[in-house]
């Protein structure tokens, strides 16, 4: 179980673990029409556990393609994406799925929580789809959500939390199963400015306790968190360097 977030230095640096995504060669094509749409053009990326990278790019850059592929949703037309040393393209939808639950905590702009279902109910999802018992995924939920400071909102419903709120709901369903990565997609964009920086200092905190982070955006001060900026242009990677 994640322990409680403690406070940690604004630029902590951790050492990067094992390696858990591989991409070599991979292109992506989609057929609109008569016209055949090259999304991706031959990516290699590596990322490690530990690492918090920000995935940044103009509107047909790639970025949103990339992002579902990183977290399972889409597979390459060719080229090679391993996840913790597993071929994606070889897996079964039933195999994506799996990891898409157990590997992956989505975090998402539109917070995409249950609106007549409480914090509770909504960070409990991910553990009732991997048949975890009840006792138990209630004991997770609870805890997560003590972890991102909502001990005392756990009964809430979206409409009655701010959006600060729903997102560290978000953020506790990502967390519930200890995946190997967040994966976290424009997390600031339905917030004001000063929401959006107490939830990147959540991140913080949470690449601190040594949690794995991906975060996909458009916002140059959002992206300055990370250790590592990834930057896409016209399905290719532009740059990718390490800011700390």
């Amino acid at each position: 179980m994640t322990p409680p977030i403690a406070s940690s230095s604004p630029r902590t640096l951790r050492p990067a673990g094992a390696l858990v995504i591989e991409i070599e060669g991979v292109t992506k094509l989609y057929k609109m029409g008569e016209e055949i749409i090259h999304a991706l053009r031959g990516i290699d990326l590596r990322i490690h556990r530990n690492e918090y990278l920000a995935v940044m790019g103009p509107s047909g850059s790639g970025k949103s393609t990339l992002m579902n592929m990183l977290g399972c949703l889409d597979t390459p037309t060719a080229g090679r994406y391993e996840f913790s040393r597993k071929n994606v393209a070889t897996m079964t939808d039933d195999e994506l799925a799996e990891i898409r639950n157990r590997e992956i905590g989505f975090v998402f702009q539109t917070f995409n929580l249950l609106p007549r279902s409480d914090a509770l109910h909504n960070v409990e999802l991910p553990l009732i789809y991997a048949g975890a018992p009840p006792h138990e995924r209630r004991q997770r939920a609870l805890q997560a959500l003590e972890n991102v400071g909502l001990g005392n909102r756990v009964h809430h419903k979206p409409n009655e939390l701010s959006g600060g709120q729903r997102q560290r709901v978000a953020i506790a369903r990502a967390l519930v199963n200890n995946p190997s990565i967040i994966l976290a997609d424009e997390p600031t964009g339905n917030l004001d400015s000063r929401t959006g920086e107490e939830i990147m200092e959540l991140f913080e905190q949470l690449y601190a306790q040594g949690n794995t982070i991906i975060v996909v955006t458009h916002e140059e001060d959002i992206a300055r968190h990370a250790r590592r900026i990834v930057r896409l242009r016209d399905g290719l990677i532009e740059s990718d360097v390490a800011t700390a």
